[in-house]
């Protein structure tokens, strides 16, 4: 193709700018046409790129980079998408029923948002559209509280600025999945042309939230901190982020109301910037993207250290430790959110809980729910599946947790990952600790003890060419080692075909490798396990099970054989 243009990528550009509704992405792809046909360097390549399949619904719908054509993300599809899912909820009987739409502050959010509300509200749904760019768990409340057949919010999460996407819930807050994702893409794919998609509704169909949405969400989040006292609460402090995302103000209104009042707010990061200037990437995971905020929970002495990601919807949590700060991983975060949520549950409301995580998470969790008499399951990575544990619609589920800094802790009125409502309840344990003489770490310690020692690693691979993993995959399954870390492999289980991935285990080690559903990348989830041990003990197995890890991080590197 490259250097090359023919006549049907000619043509299929061409009509695309004919249907395109937005006078600036026509402009734009009308220039990499002509490029195209100049014979500029590249052009024809950047052509053939934008003008591939269409998006796909993925991991949380839709999401892509912003660019004209149908790879991208942009109005006509942006529209195209909106027309398909009125088209799917209609067949569905859903006419005439609310449908939620937010947004969170990325480029070009709030346009796709209101567009996204006239296609809703002009094919016969009463749609209520944001105030303003808002925290993406608030979409998820808003489906359950105002008994709507849908919700969509405009974002891209943690992705790069260049990135946006379309977020869908169904009934009862959930995320799609399969084969309601085939569905809404087979009525996308024979919607009409997003030229000619009415976007004109009646005003009565097109309403703002409640006045009072917002304010019922930071009540309910603020009352998960019930375990503590007004004098406990108010005597922690808390540096967070929200890494120039929109959930900084609503989660220091949700800490206020749960008393914790004594938080600073980094603020080189705390007003929303679609640019994201001070991290080369917006997620708590990379590197160096918390180092603002440990910088600030060092210099006010903070007990606690917060991060959420741009839409609020992770969180990640930094303490002292021996001396110094650091952020704890996803796996930590999630046993000591289980453990203290199932250790305060009100049995009488939740006589039969159940508490989730992932088949790539750490395992501690499993151990904790057995000691407090939980129920505990373990579902294909995303939270799409984690809030539908069990029995398959979730019934009875009370926490949930993904290794990537996902938390759900409160599924009756958010069936999605919360950062905002995990935050609060990570300073309710927090200031408990403190009122104790003890530390988030001190818990950790006491967890080591009683359930084991479980340490999780991850090694991500990122590729140029997708066809590398597929390669790797493939490999991988026909050649199981027969060793990890100097022991027998005793399990090797292919996991297709409930998904793309095989899992290893060793009498003291698990590996998990899949392919990532939302990048170019190959992962492998690394766990060390040991038995508990006495607490003088532990110094020295941590350091052994560090050491562990290491040499499994390289083992499982030299056997996928592709660069990290």
């Amino acid at each position: 193709m490259s250097g090359t243009l023919n006549p049907a990528l000619r043509d299929a550009a061409m009509r695309w700018i004919a249907d395109d509704p937005s006078p600036s992405d026509r402009q734009e792809l009308q220039q990499v046409l002509a490029d195209a046909m100049g014979g500029r360097p590249g052009a024809v390549d950047d052509l053939a790129e934008r003008m591939a399949a269409p998006l796909t619904f993925g991991t949380a719908g839709l999401r892509g980079p912003l660019r004209a054509g149908p790879a991208g993300m942009n109005l006509a599809v942006v529209r195209r998408a909106a027309a398909g899912l009125a088209a799917f909820l209609t067949a569905g009987g859903h006419r005439g029923r609310p449908v939620v739409v937010g947004f969170d502050c990325r480029h070009r959010s709030a346009e796709f948002a209101a567009d996204v509300a006239g296609v809703l509200a002009a094919a016969g749904f009463s749609v209520l559209l944001a105030p303003g760019p808002l925290p993406t768990p608030l979409t998820a409340f808003a489906v359950r509280e105002l008994d709507a057949a849908a919700g969509v919010q405009i974002t891209a999460s943690h992705n790069p600025p260049r990135d946006n996407g379309i977020k869908v819930y169904l009934e009862q807050g959930a995320q799609i999945v399969g084969p309601q994702d085939e569905q809404i893409e087979a009525a996308i794919a024979t919607t009409r042309p997003a030229v000619s998609i009415d976007t004109a509704p009646r005003t009565a169909d097109l309403r703002p939230w409640p006045a009072d949405l917002l304010q019922s969400y930071l009540d309910r989040a603020g009352s998960l901190a019930g375990s503590i006292t007004p004098a406990s609460a108010a005597a922690l402090r808390v540096a967070i982020t929200p890494l120039h995302g929109v959930g900084g103000e609503t989660a220091v209104k949700a800490l206020h109301l749960a008393g914790v009042t004594d938080v600073h707010v980094v603020s080189e990061q705390a007003r929303p910037d679609a640019d994201f200037p001070t991290v080369s990437f917006p997620n708590p995971e990379e590197p160096g993207a918390t180092d603002l905020l440990l910088g600030l929970a060092e210099k006010v002495s903070a007990d606690l250290a917060v991060a959420l990601d741009p839409d609020a919807d992770r969180c990640a949590i930094g303490v002292p430790d021996g001396g110094h700060w650091r952020m704890l991983t996803g796996d930590e975060t999630g046993a000591l959110l289980g453990d203290h949520l199932l250790r305060h549950l009100d049995r009488a409301a939740h006589p039969d809980p159940l508490v989730a995580t992932t088949i790539v998470s750490g395992e501690l969790l499993e151990s904790i729910a057995a000691a407090h008499g939980a129920r505990y399951d373990e579902t294909l990575t995303g939270f799409k599946w984690i809030v539908r544990a069990g029995d398959g619609r979730g019934t009875g589920l009370v926490f949930g947790y993904e290794e990537a800094l996902g938390v759900c802790v409160d599924p009756d009125r958010v069936r999605d990952k919360d950062g905002i409502t995990a935050a609060v309840l990570a300073c309710d344990l927090a200031a408990g600790l403190k009122a104790q003489g003890r530390s988030v770490a001190d818990r950790l310690t006491e967890l080591a003890v009683d359930h084991g020692l479980v340490v999780t690693g991850q090694l991500s691979l990122r590729v140029d060419d997708l066809t590398l993993i597929s390669s790797a995959m493939s490999r991988l399954r026909s050649s199981v080692p027969g060793t990890l870390l100097d022991e027998p492999v005793t399990e090797a289980v292919d996991l297709l075909p409930r998904t793309d991935g095989i899992r290893w285990r060793t009498s003291r080690a698990r590996v998990v490798v899949r392919p990532s559903g939302t990048e170019p990348k190959l992962k492998c989830y690394l766990q060390i396990v040991t038995p508990p041990t006495a607490r003088a003990e532990l110094e020295s197995t941590r350091a052994s099970a560090g050491a562990a890890m290491t040499r499994l991080r390289s083992e499982v590197s030299e056997l996928v054989g592709l660069s990290g």
